[in-house]
């Protein structure tokens, strides 16, 4: 880790407006280290920037936030990293704009461990949180790290399958590390802060502003060996960060579903754009090159009644409403009714929006 002064200066090349990572970077390779950047003459910067940009350099006052930020890294937990730390992240510097500086809150090691993204939509379906979680378990405790961007939906069941292995999980979030966005995943933020890790490029107290998920999804799917996605709409954010993950030479790996399902489409795409399909963790280990972990002992589960077996099988993997369960299945709606409440309840199906149910598992 940089002295004191030395992460000072790196903080200061990376407040100042209208210096962007691009500019920074060039900085950094004409000049050497910020010390030495801000010790240059005018003539000698202007050999590399504009001489607007060298005024905007050295008269922007940063202090206040210089400090704010030192104060937070001598917290226990909190780090900054700068390119130039042994402990950055190395399958970054192999990304075409890593960032300059990376605050940590959490296990800085996990940052250059084996790991694999796993992102997807915001407005999930139970079964695809379900399959990121089952996903996201059987590679961690196969020893990889889980990277996602701490959404709700599909990222938020990433991190917890994570968490529940071997692995870990680490959150790359598109607002200042002292925020967490959204709200609803406070508790979720504070596990992975204690197990894991979360890391975001921008300064402190950086609001959630909607052109900066888009910009952090580089990191996502550059810490990472390949990106998984699990269920994404034609349009998701999700595809950016599988075709960054092409671009970056990552594995892309994608889970189809049903060809009716909205949230299929942009699996079904990548699909197409030659991703990987996969309906299996080990899939992903095999073609990464790692061994499965031995799978975790447990109870076997009890098998549904000829009943509930049957209404399983009529409902099959597409969501369905009632009615379409009742020709199906031949039962009462006042039976149907009964026995999904009990499966929902048993964890085999989950209600969704507009009287429709889903299958959950195999």
């Amino acid at each position: 880790m940089p002295r004191e002064s030395e992460l000072a200066a790196w903080l200061r090349l990376t407040l100042a407006p209208g210096i962007g990572g691009e500019t920074q970077r060039r900085l950094l390779a004409e000049l050497g280290l910020p010390d030495r950047i801000f010790a240059a003459s005018p003539a000698t910067l202007a050999r590399t920037i504009p001489p607007r940009q060298a005024e905007q350099l050295f008269s922007h006052d940063a202090q206040g936030e210089i400090d704010r930020a030192l104060a937070w890294a001598a917290e226990p937990g909190n780090a900054i990293l700068t390119l130039a730390d042994a402990a950055y992240p190395q399958r970054l510097l192999e990304a075409p704009d890593p960032p300059t500086v990376l605050y940590v809150k959490g296990r800085v090691e996990l940052l250059n461990t084996p790991a694999l993204a796993i992102v997807g939509s915001r407005n999930a379906t139970p079964q695809g949180e379900s399959n990121a979680m089952a996903f996201a378990t059987t590679l961690a405790d196969a020893g990889l790290t889980i990277v996602s961007g701490l959404a709700l939906g599909i990222d938020a069941a990433a991190h917890r399958g994570g968490l529940r292995g071997k692995g870990s999980t680490v959150a790359v979030i598109g607002t200042g590390i002292d925020r967490v966005y959204p709200a609803r995943n406070q508790e979720l933020a504070r596990d992975i802060a204690a197990q894991g890790a979360i890391i975001s490029e921008f300064p402190l107290g950086t609001p959630a502003l909607k052109e900066n998920f888009p910009r952090r999804n580089r990191i996502i799917s550059g810490l990472a060996r390949g990106c998984l996605v699990v269920e994404a709409a034609e349009r998701s954010g999700s595809l950016i960060t599988a075709r960054l993950a092409g671009e970056q030479g990552r594995d892309v790996f994608a889970i189809p579903g049903s060809i009716h399902s909205p949230l299929s489409k942009g699996c079904h795409k990548l699909i197409k754009q030659g991703a990987k399909l996969v309906d299996d963790a080990r899939d992903i280990l095999d073609e990464l090159g790692f061994c499965a972990a031995a799978e975790r002992k447990s109870a076997a589960a009890p098998q549904p009644d000829t009943e509930t077996a049957k209404l399983l099988a009529c409902l099959g993997y597409d969501s369905c409403d009632v009615d379409t369960l009742a020709l199906r299945s031949g039962l009462t709606t006042e039976r149907l009714y009964a026995i999904l409440l009990e499966m929902e309840l048993d964890g085999r199906i989950a209600s969704l929006p507009g009287g429709r149910f889903q299958r959950i598992g195999p």
